[in-house]
């Protein structure tokens, strides 16, 4: 049966069941949740928690296997993020780690055991708003607010990337749609080469995804519209 999750600013994680709409879990927490997601096997949750007033930032994950453990608010590993909230968030292919954007434009690997950071690189300036992982997890793409992008995505069948642009929400009001560039860019993975440009959106795209088959590309802003690309 699938789940699916959804995280809220009422300090608090949900897990449903696809099939029946029925409530799994409720995870609660001491602060808003920022991410959320389900590694490759889908039996493992992970999110992380904002930093908030005295409460600093950690990364919980819960195994979905002992629903009754989880609906205790017993998570098997909690990681404590205190320099750096965390703001994207993948697991690796195996589940053995957390790959996780800090608002700081860090990157750091965690290890799903221990907790310690294994791999630490710091590849933006500003912070980190979206991290996909490539169809067979070879890779990973990052997208920032240091102008890279506010989402990014891997082609799963040709060596294609798409970025989702647009200024700030804040800024939104005193531009044009063409200042604003909210337009999604298709670029060549390895020659870094645009070759396409979609326009269409009003608001800055917060999140560009592929379909499974290559087929369609889904593009959702802050206009309040999602668009879906035949390709």
């Amino acid at each position: 049966m699938g789940h699916t999750r959804a995280v809220c600013s009422d300090n608090s994680c949900h897990l449903w069941a696809c099939e029946t709409g029925k409530q799994l879990v409720l995870l609660k927490t001491n602060s808003a949740v920022w991410i959320c997601s389900f590694d490759f096997g889908g039996n493992i949750i992970t999110f992380s928690t904002e930093k908030q007033m005295s409460y600093q930032c950690f990364v919980n994950l819960f195994d979905l296997r002992d629903l009754s453990r989880a609906g205790n608010n017993e998570s098997y590993m909690k990681i404590p993020c205190s320099d750096s909230k965390i703001t994207s968030a993948v697991c690796s292919p195996l589940g053995e780690s957390i790959i996780a954007g800090h608002e700081s434009g860090e990157l750091n690997q965690y290890s799903a055991k221990s907790g310690e950071v294994l791999v630490n690189v710091k590849e933006h300036s500003q912070q980190i708003s979206d991290t996909h992982l490539s169809r067979d997890m070879t890779m990973f793409v990052t997208a920032s607010k240091d102008n890279t992008a506010n989402s990014a995505t891997i082609f799963p069948s040709y060596d294609h990337v798409v970025l989702g642009s647009g200024q700030e929400a804040m800024d939104v009001t005193t531009a044009s749609t063409k200042i604003g560039k909210f337009e999604s860019g298709f670029f060549h993975l390895a020659f870094e080469e645009e070759f396409r440009r979609v326009k269409g959106h009003f608001g800055p795209i917060n999140s560009v995804v592929f379909h499974p088959d290559g087929k369609s590309c889904s593009s959702g802003s802050e206009d309040g519209y999602l668009h879906n690309l035949l390709l």
